[in-house]
């Protein structure tokens, strides 16, 4: 029989609830899911119907090779039928075009009889406008959930719950409050706090080691938000780091984005997840050995902590590192072909920003580690006096 302990269900109940409420205040005035260009559906390919090349009248007035290279750019457009299987027009055949062009950089397959795709409606007819990706991300996040359950059991179940509770307050509350014009600053630092706090308490328990974890990883995204404060003074930074950043400047309504705040909450939401990993890991260590060395002293505690944050400090700045610069892989390669200099690539700003990523999210780590242990050490050996 599963015991469900009362300050577990405090913990949920007041998560959901903090979710609830934060939820509807942030969504006020947002400005989101705005597209001029009409509706879109899912749906399933029947038949292709045809396929041709444009054919324009004043192509006449141009010589044969003018004519062809033309329609080489021009490309080739497939007409077919498709079943919506989703929405209020679930059980339509729709009849839309898929259109190649090297000018609109679009490399996805031909589509055929019993593909599903999404359709957009531009008010002049429909088109292709993607394959759905979404039930393949669906099974393989059932995947992930079943193998979470299947090697952490109830551990596992509690990784999951703090997961949805993080993706959840990231999703349905920092960003609606971006979208709504809160500060930035503030609904980043709320975020964090909430997330540092919850995910301990639910993987942990209300214990001393979730408490050590929790004041180790709030130390550890203070020091780095207060670095990226530092240097985005320092680096001049304007926000504009790539043409998303453009679009964002002018968004529709009133709403005027802080795009250095945006960078910043990117920064220390990033590095949050690897300096709760961080703090979780040495507090449950600790933990461990307070346990089985029961004469064990201050000093003693202190120094294994910082020797286990030393293992621990080489993988996890690579894995911060690598993370950006995997995420960030495409832009570097475009900005490595057309920079003038690696001193002009170095002192891009989209490029400067990533560096000040990793290498922010890096200190906020390593400067985790021995606070942790020093948390640690004072709650641990307390409570053993006691």
């Amino acid at each position: 029989m599963i015991r469900i302990s009362i300050p577990y269900l405090l913990t949920i109940t007041a998560s959901i609830l903090f979710i609830i409420i934060a939820h509807n205040i942030a969504v006020n005035d947002m400005i989101g899911f705005q597209n001029p260009q009409g509706e879109y559906a899912r749906a399933k390919i029947q038949k292709i119907v045809d396929r041709f090349k444009p054919e324009f009248d004043f192509l006449d007035d141009y010589d044969d090779f003018e004519q062809d290279s033309f329609a080489m750019v021009q490309g080739e457009t497939i007409v077919f039928e498709a079943k919506v299987t989703h929405g209020t027009r679930k059980g339509e055949v729709i009849t839309a075009e898929q259109t190649f062009s090297p000018l609109l950089m679009d490399r996805s397959k031909e589509v055929e009889s019993g593909d599903s795709v999404l359709l957009v409606n531009n008010e002049i007819g429909w088109y292709f406008g993607g394959y759905i990706r979404t039930t393949g991300l669906l099974v393989l996040g059932i995947v992930f959930i079943l193998c979470l359950l299947l090697f952490g059991g109830k551990k596992g179940f509690n990784t999951i719950l703090s997961l949805g509770f993080t993706c959840t307050a990231i999703f349905a509350v920092f960003i609606p409050a971006i979208l709504s014009g809160r500060n930035i600053y503030v609904m980043s630092l709320l975020v964090c706090a909430y997330t540092t706090s919850i995910v301990p308490l639910i993987v942990m328990g209300y214990n001393k080691k979730s408490l050590s974890a929790i004041a180790g990883c709030a130390a550890g995204i203070v020091i780095s938000g207060i670095i990226t404060l530092v240097m985005d003074k320092a680096l001049h930074l304007t926000g504009i780091v790539d043409e998303h950043s453009r679009y964002l400047v002018n968004l529709p309504g009133e709403i005027q984005l802080n795009l250095n705040a945006v960078i910043f909450a990117g920064i220390i939401i990033g590095a949050m997840g690897a300096i709760m990993d961080v703090s979780i890991s040495i507090s449950s260590a600790l933990w461990e050995i307070r346990e089985n060395a029961r004469r064990i002293q201050f000093k003693e505690l202190l120094r294994s902590g910082i020797n286990i944050g030393r293992d621990i400090m080489g993988t996890m700045s690579d894995t911060l590192i690598l993370a950006y610069i995997g995420s960030s892989l495409t832009v570097v390669l475009l900005l490595s072909v057309y920079s003038g200099s690696a001193l002009s690539l170095f002192n891009s700003e989209m490029i400067a920003v990533e560096i000040l990523q990793a290498l922010a999210g890096s200190l906020g780590i390593l400067c985790a580690m021995p606070l942790t242990a020093l948390f640690c050490s004072v709650i641990y050996l307390k409570e053993k006096k006691d």
